[in-house]
């Protein structure tokens, strides 16, 4: 599995373990519905302040969210 499937995967994982919706995490985030979308469908990589932001909401770090880490 490649990095961006990892990502795509834990994010999405990680949002259903808080059982929230991506308008409830973009609201908690400031990050946009549209852009978390994108990213759960791989369309999209998250730039590195979403990343920090992502990454402090759930309380992981960033190489855990990108899959460099377990």
């Amino acid at each position: 599995m490649n990095k961006k499937n990892k990502f795509a995967e834990r994010l999405k994982e990680l949002r259903k373990e808080r059982n929230m919706s991506q308008m409830e995490l973009a609201v908690a985030t400031g990050i946009s519905q549209s852009a978390i979308a994108k990213w759960e469908l791989e369309k999209t990589e998250p730039t590195a302040s979403a990343l920090i932001v992502l990454a402090e909401f759930f309380g992981e770090s960033a190489d855990f969210l990108l899959g460099l880490a377990d």
